[in-house]
């Protein structure tokens, strides 16, 4: 039995009409699963039993099981456990402006960036749409509360799992979905350029993040494998081919690491290679594991980098640190749990 929050309203009002029933009973469905987020089709009231009856043996609606559950100051932390006895996990972070979560896209990462906990664990397979889709609802159902916000942040390198990220972008963000507006969509990628590629041919309204970490191929080669394949020249030039196509400001995340990518020098390559680019500079606190060997840097260091960004007129914000307590490290805790094991 296939989970309904796998299907697009588009595959659903066709599965209707092959079953002799009007397209429009895939609207009443979406309503039913996404805006009253029923758990039973008996719930619905506005269609015949005889339909009800066909939806229960043909879809389920059941949610993610929740395996742990850590929570610190204005975040959670999740580990999901799928059916197929995989484990994944989702950040839920309360902000200012609303409840945002850090999805993951892929069970473990074979991008390899070396400060990251998620390629500890190497790629096993791709999440379906709809192990997407229930990272949200579930959390939602759990805490009584709407997710206004949506990052694709989590475990794996979403733009290697192309096509199910974006069948998953267009059900949360459809007005009969979760009505997640495209703005409120932030999708990451550590470079692979041939998918930015199709990214832009999309068309998307979707923020786009890169995950850029250094201004130089020396640097870069030494903390993502990917530069070895899509160098820093390249990646800037379709991140401006980006900007060009759709007028959409690109956020430049920077992890910054103790002694490998935050002194003064740095900083000043860093202002060269993103001058006059439509960018924002997202520097990182690097939040450390027990498994790896990079350090954060001082804040200090961190303050001047950052001054030295603004006093060259590129725009930079420092994220806030909101998961040091909960091992929020991306992949730390799936690491973790799998360890203990």
């Amino acid at each position: 039995m296939k989970s309904i929050f796998r299907y697009s309203i588009e595959e659903l009002s066709a599965y209707f009409i092959e079953n002799e029933e009007k397209s429009y009973r895939a609207t009443q469905i979406y309503e039913w699963i996404y805006k009253q987020k029923i758990n039973d089709f008996k719930e619905i009231k506005n269609i015949k039993l005889e339909t009800k009856e066909k939806l229960t043996q043909t879809f389920s609606l059941k949610r993610l099981k929740i395996l742990e559950k850590l929570e610190g100051n204005n975040v959670k932390k999740y580990l999901f456990k799928l059916d197929d006895g995989n484990i994944i996990e989702t950040v839920l972070m309360k902000q200012s402006y609303g409840n945002s979560l850090c999805v993951s896209t892929q069970i473990g990462c074979n991008m390899g960036c070396q400060f990251c906990a998620s390629g500890k664990l190497k790629k096993i397979r791709n999440l379906e749409v709809e192990e997407m889709v229930l990272q949200i609802l579930t959390i939602e159902e759990d805490l009584q509360i709407r997710i206004s916000h949506v990052v694709l942040m989590g475990i794996g390198e979403p733009f290697d799992n192309y096509d199910k990220v974006i069948k998953f972008i267009n059900i949360i963000n459809h007005p009969k979905g979760l009505a997640i507006g495209a703005r409120h969509i932030t999708v990451s990628t550590c470079g692979i350029i041939p998918k930015i590629e199709s990214f832009i041919k999309d068309g998307k309204q979707i923020n786009l993040a890169i995950s850029l970490h250094a201004p130089n191929d020396k640097i870069r080669n030494k903390l993502m494998p990917i530069n070895k394949v899509y160098n820093v020249e390249e990646l800037l030039k379709i991140i401006k081919k980006y900007i060009k196509a759709t007028n959409r400001r690109v956020t430049i995340e920077y992890i910054m690491l103790k002694g490998i990518n935050d002194d003064i020098e740095t900083a000043i390559e860093l202002s060269n290679l993103l001058k006059g680019v439509n960018c924002y500079v997202n520097l990182i606190p690097y939040n450390e594991t027990n498994n790896l060997k990079f350090k954060k840097s001082d804040w200090g260091t961190i303050m001047k980098f950052y001054d030295c960004l603004k006093k060259n007129k590129i725009e930079v914000t420092i994220r806030k640190e909101l998961g040091t307590t909960v091992k929020a490290a991306c992949g730390q805790l799936r690491a973790n749990y799998k360890e203990g094991q």
